[in-house]
């Protein structure tokens, strides 16, 4: 059994650049483990470099921010990234290709949750570093993974059924207003609600089950408007859950008890960076096997063509009330987080700036695929807060590249594309090898 995948001689005629044919072997094991290099050489000598290079400190968004801000910091800037980030990163996932593709072949011979999970864990391990150095960095990746859970939800719903739903930040609401309600009425004192029912130290035990009432919370706010809605056609579903959202922003600007317009504070501090990325992956998980279940298929099917669907014997009605509760339910979990990331919301954060927002990531990222969701969560999430010093062209310049994506890919950059996991962690080796 030979796996070496190193200096492989490439095929006859191909096509591929040089760059692109050394790196064609590269397993996602060994990008991983080049990406920990990457973060572990900013973590010891990050800091003395920036100091050397006259940086006034080390580059926090991947040196965007100090470059819009200071641009006679460019030079400085890119010699950083590419000493730090770009060299580690090549140098180390070239070298370790071919040990990491033995080892991804031989992880694979067990079941495959093994190697699912010891990638996860070099990928925390990889985040967790990188974000240890800035609380600004801890920040921008939580907001970024709660970003994924809710473009993946919504995709499940516009991009899976073809509906066109805008009630997104209605359902995040429901849920982030549930679960900071029942952590302060439960676990923690506050003006609001007085003395907690229960000890504190029960508290982050709880959090998950709080988190799972949320989404239930945002379940049963789908099932209020998914009856009336479902018995119309075409563009009536986004004009009724348009409306939804308006109700619930308004509801809750009107309820006292729950902060009305100055909204809830105090949250508990459980939502930190292992809590959020276990959540969102078993977000991507569930959600993408859900997709390619025979549920997810006959939810193509009426996508496609509800009529046929139903010719076919399957039960449309049902099939798109079940991808609508599951859809909101995981957009009530995200902003059951959300709240205890912030630790405050008020009604404000759930408008029409955050259903363009969503919708933005769903369909810059791509329709029908739980890739393009990821991709269009974290390229919007980042691009936002990497544009920051731009201020007014910020809002410039994202909107025009959502119009070139829409003219050039108008279902999205990656739309329509199977997240198939097996195929993410097996070794990348020369198919005229025996594996």
């Amino acid at each position: 059994m030979n796996t070496d995948s190193g200096n492989l001689p490439a095929a006859a005629g191909s096509p591929r650049k040089p760059w692109r044919r050394a790196f064609a072997r590269v397993p996602l094991l060994a990008w991983l483990c080049g990406g920990l290099a990457a973060v572990v050489l900013e973590h010891f000598f990050g800091p003395q470099l920036a100091e050397l290079l006259g940086l006034p400190k080390v580059p926090v968004l991947f040196g965007f921010l100090t470059i819009l801000g200071k641009p006679p910091l460019i030079p400085s800037t890119a010699v950083f990234i590419t000493l730090i980030y770009g060299l580690p990163l090549l140098l180390v996932s070239r070298l370790l290709a071919g040990p990491a593709n033995r080892l991804a072949a031989f992880l694979l011979q067990g079941p495959l949750a093994v190697s699912v999970l010891i990638h996860l864990a070099l990928f925390y391990g990889t985040l967790h570093l990188w974000s240890d150095l800035s609380a600004y960095r801890v920040l921008t990746l939580k907001l970024t993974l709660i970003a994924v859970m809710l473009t993946l939800s919504l995709n499940v719903i516009n991009g899976y059924m073809g509906e066109f739903s805008c009630s997104h930040p209605a359902f995040m609401a429901l849920g982030a207003y549930a679960a900071s309600v029942m952590t302060l009425v439960f676990f923690a004192k506050d003006k609001q609600f007085g003395e907690a029912l229960l000890p504190a130290a029960l508290g982050p035990f709880m959090f998950p089950l709080v988190l799972i009432a949320a989404g239930a919370v945002a379940a049963v706010g789908a099932l209020v408007i998914a009856v009336p809605s479902f018995r119309t056609r075409g563009d009536y579903l986004a004009i009724i859950s348009l409306a939804f959202m308006f109700i619930v922003k308004s509801m809750i600007e009107n309820l006292e008890w729950i902060g009305g317009p100055r909204g809830l504070s105090s949250q508990p501090n459980y939502a930190n960076l292992p809590t959020v990325f276990l959540w969102a992956a078993a977000c991507i998980w569930i959600i993408n096997n859900f997709v390619r279940s025979t549920l997810g298929k006959a939810l193509n099917a009426v996508r496609d063509d509800e009529i046929a669907a139903d010719a076919m014997t399957v039960d449309t009605r049902r099939t798109k009330m079940v991808a609508f509760l599951f859809g909101a339910f995981w957009a009530g979990v995200a902003g059951g987080l959300f709240a205890h990331v912030l630790r405050y919301v008020n009604p404000g954060s759930f408008g029409l700036q955050k259903l363009a927002e969503v919708l933005a990531m769903v369909y810059f990222g791509g329709l029908n695929s739980v890739y393009g969701s990821i991709v269009g969560a974290v390229s919007l999430s980042l691009l936002g807060e990497a544009l920051r010093p731009l201020e007014l062209f910020k809002w410039i310049i994202i909107p025009l590249m959502l119009i070139l994506v829409m003219i050039f890919r108008p279902t999205g950059l990656i739309a329509f594309r199977e997240f198939d996991v097996r195929k993410l962690v097996q070794p990348k080796l020369n198919p005229d090898r025996e594996v």
